[in-house]
């Protein structure tokens, strides 16, 4: 970094990036817990059952699962930047 006492731009990037990663990882435990004990927690033979799963599986597992892609897929999309990996960080060789 040539020696000067600034930060090097890609970190703040990294940063938000990575807090952006944890945030969905913690939604996607939040989803998949609500679904998971909320429909699960009861007796088996008052499960509700779609497509031959039971909802609570349904709900937390597939749509779930769907969900987490569209939403990483976005985030992406929406918030993640290129940067240039070399030393100089200009994107040249």
């Amino acid at each position: 970094m040539n020696g000067k006492n600034k930060q090097d731009p890609r970190f703040k990037v990294a940063n938000r990036e990575a807090l952006i990663g944890i945030g969905l990882a913690i939604f996607n435990f939040i989803w998949w817990y609500a679904f998971a004990y909320g429909l699960g927690s009861r007796p088996v033979a008052e499960y509700e059952f779609i497509l031959g799963m039971p909802a609570w599986f349904f709900y937390s597992c597939l749509i779930g699962s769907g969900i987490m892609v569209i939403l990483v897929a976005v985030m992406v999309k929406l918030f993640f930047k290129e940067v240039p990996l070399d030393e100089k960080g200009d994107g040249s060789s």
